[in-house]
């Protein structure tokens, strides 16, 4: 057997199960930040997991997006090793300008083992133009075809994060990422549960993402709007870093742990 079919059958099973999750039904993606958080939500019972760019730079005492595209490549094999759940990468904006650079960089994400990997439309505090950012999708999509493996592309829009809560628009370029070839369409952020249905009904039947945001957005709540699939992003990093600073500071004050 080559080497490029072994690494075939190595994950495909995990792919198969994957995408099989997004064919119906609905369940909870936690994102680890490190090895052994995979180790400990696989434990738990979960079905699959994601990554977190904000929680991997925290790690490293670094902010969200100050890492390069090697360092998050080398953390990605790592989660994959860890455990036997399908991962999903967030993979930012796929760590490029252009849609090629988004594709050369896909590639190198694929042969990690993820998966599924999201590819956001944001640059800085702005989002790409719409053509850009739709072409960027479909490189990605494309260089995902060419490695002939069955792994899930998410079509992601930022403007809800960045303060343009306009739900049209941000429908717009969902509806536009699903027809240039994404699997899943997610857009973190949207927190009112008309809006949620809204987009479900916009882009299906292809299944949605949502992001658990705020005290208000309840799990239970999330299949009955058709939502396939809801992920924590950085909360579960951020809430272990807020009882790490806890500890650290009743510590640095002489209270003792």
């Amino acid at each position: 057997m080559t080497d490029a079919a072994e690494f075939t059958a190595k994950f495909a099973a995990r792919r198969a199960a994957f995408r099989a999750l997004h064919a119906d039904g609905f369940f909870a993606l936690p994102n680890p930040w490190d090895a052994g958080g995979a180790v400990r939500l696989q434990k738990l019972g979960f079905k699959a997991l994601a990554s977190t760019s904000a929680g991997m730079a925290w790690s490293w005492g670094r902010a969200d997006g100050e890492v390069s595209v090697d360092e998050v490549l080398e953390h990605l094999r790592g989660l994959v090793a860890a455990t036997d759940l399908p991962v999903n990468a967030d993979f930012e904006a796929g760590f490029a300008d252009t849609s090629q650079g988004v594709a050369a960089n896909v590639a190198r994400a694929v042969e990690t083992g993820v998966a599924g990997l999201s590819v956001e439309d944001r640059t800085g505090k702005d989002l790409y133009d719409l053509p850009d950012a739709v072409a960027r999708i479909a490189a990605a999509r494309a260089a995902i075809d060419a490695s002939g493996q069955d792994v899930i592309l998410v079509g992601r829009t930022e403007g809800f994060l960045i303060g343009r809560d306009d739900l049209a628009p941000t429908i717009e370029r969902l509806k536009a990422y699903a027809e240039a070839g994404a699997d899943c369409l997610y857009a973190p952020g949207v927190t009112k549960y008309d809006d949620i249905a809204a987009i479900v009904a916009a882009v299906a039947p292809k299944p949605v993402n949502v992001l658990l945001w705020g005290p208000d957005m309840k799990l239970a709540d999330l299949p009955g709007l058709g939502v396939r699939r809801a992920s924590t992003g950085a909360a579960l990093a951020a809430a272990a870093w807020a009882g790490f600073d806890a500890a650290a500071k009743d510590l640095a004050e002489g209270a003792g742990l």
